[in-house]
């Protein structure tokens, strides 16, 4: 078979500041990437417009015949209908747009919508840290922090798309949350969460990066901040262990890189309150990094076809 005949699917990941797209081979290895500036401020017509411009060249110098189409979005998607539900106010006209009619209608091959993290974890999953894994958590701690569950060798969304969110869930203090609700997660280990509970012990305003820095460098403080991520983390991964049974937890986003101060914590705090089966909690850290989104969006496009052919 020559190059002009094997099968491409595409993966493009919209998040609030860059929009990533990937062209892969059947085998979801990554032949061709670009990177774009969203316009978040400009609507979905211009979002998807974005996307398919930093597409358009790769297909071009790529040989081969694109079969589908993936996209991971942030915010609350209908997966069925391909339309988006719920974003935050990062996004201008992204609410009730429908992003597979749009992306369907520019380039005729099916396309899929999925939430941003679940598109993660299908990603590690299909190719990265946990490949051929049947029952996984997948967090991603970055700028908020989200979750998705795979069981059984599927995604589980459940009935309203929101199977996994351990970000939002209640239990984890008392302090406000982005999302207007309080104690969640998300308050104490995400980007935003570590650099605020620094600032609110030293007046001193530093990344996420920054404050994970400063612990290397042995800031009792920044530990602090740290020591208490990872202790929600970790009794995320216990709460969600005592529900669905799943001890298998790979975690990708931007306060991951700090996976050397992370992991020990995290460990640390299972070791002291460990699952209710006993069962040893098997952590990694994600394997793709940036591709991770976009690659997991073009792994749902190629499973959808294949069980649209009977393969």
């Amino acid at each position: 078979m020559s190059f002009r005949d094997r099968t491409l699917f595409a993966g493009v990941d919209i998040g609030g500041t860059t929009t990533q797209v990937v062209v892969c081979a059947e085998d979801l290895t990554v032949l061709d990437r670009s990177e774009v500036a969203t316009p978040a401020a400009d609507g979905g017509r211009a979002m998807i417009g974005a996307a398919l411009g930093a597409l358009a060249p790769l297909l071009e110098r790529t040989p081969g015949r694109l079969a589908g189409c993936g996209v991971g979005a942030a915010g609350v998607v209908d997966a069925a209908t391909g339309r988006i539900l719920v974003a935050s106010d990062s996004f201008t006209g992204w609410a009730g747009f429908a992003v597979t009619d749009a992306v369907e209608e520019a380039l005729g091959v099916p396309a899929f919508l999925d939430n941003d993290v679940n598109a993660f974890l299908y990603g590690e999953v299909s190719g990265g840290a946990v490949r051929g894994e049947s029952d996984v958590l997948g967090m991603t701690l970055g700028t908020g922090v989200g979750g998705a569950l795979w069981t059984g060798g599927a995604l589980f969304a459940g009935p309203h798309g929101a199977a996994g969110e351990i970000g939002h869930i209640p239990g984890f203090g008392d302090l406000l949350c982005s999302c207007g609700g309080r104690g969640h997660l998300e308050t104490l280990a995400s980007g935003r969460s570590i650099g605020a509970r620094y600032a609110e012990r030293t007046g001193r305003r530093l990344t996420a990066r920054e404050v994970a820095q400063a612990a290397g460098h042995g800031d009792q403080d920044a530990l602090a901040v740290y020591d208490a991520a990872a202790a929600g983390i970790a009794q995320a991964i216990v709460m969600t262990a005592g529900v669905v049974d799943i001890t298998t937890v790979v975690v990708g986003g931007g306060v991951s890189r700090a996976w050397s101060l992370l992991e020990p914590l995290i460990l640390s705090s299972l070791a002291a309150d460990p699952p209710v089966s006993g069962h040893p909690v098997r952590l990694v850290k994600a394997a793709l990094a940036s591709d991770a989104v976009p690659v997991g969006a073009a792994a749902r496009a190629r499973r959808e076809l294949m069980v649209k052919a009977g393969v």
